[in-house]
C-alpha cells in the first residue's frame, strides 16, 4: 500500500496539506510573476499547471489523515489489512 509507505518514510498528512497550500501560493504567484514578463495566454498556463498539484495533495492528505487515524485505533498498533 502506498499510503503505508508514505507514512513509514516519515510523510504525514500535515506535510501534504502543506504541500497543497504551498501549491496554491505558488500557482497565484507564478501566475501574477508570468502576467508581467509574458503574454496572458502563458501566464495562465504556469498557473493552471502548478494550481493541478493541489488537490493531489488534498488527496494524499486525506488518505494519510485515515491511514494514521486507523492506526491509531488498532490496539495492537498494526494495520488490520496485514
Amino acid at each position: 500500500m502506498i499510503v503505508k509507505k508514505l507514512h513509514e518514510a516519515g510523510l504525514r498528512s500535515e506535510h501534504a496539506y502543506a504541500a497543497a497550500l504551498g501549491s496554491i501560493g505558488l500557482s497565484l504567484a507564478s501566475w501574477l510573476t508570468s502576467s508581467k514578463r509574458e503574454d496572458i495566454e502563458r501566464a495562465d498556463r504556469w498557473g493552471i499547471f502548478v494550481g493541478e498539484w493541489a488537490p493531489t495533495f488534498f488527496a494524499l492528505g486525506l488518505a494519510l489523515a485515515n491511514y494514521e487515524r486507523s492506526d491509531a485505533e488498532s490496539p495492537d498498533g498494526f494495520d488490520q489489512a496485514d
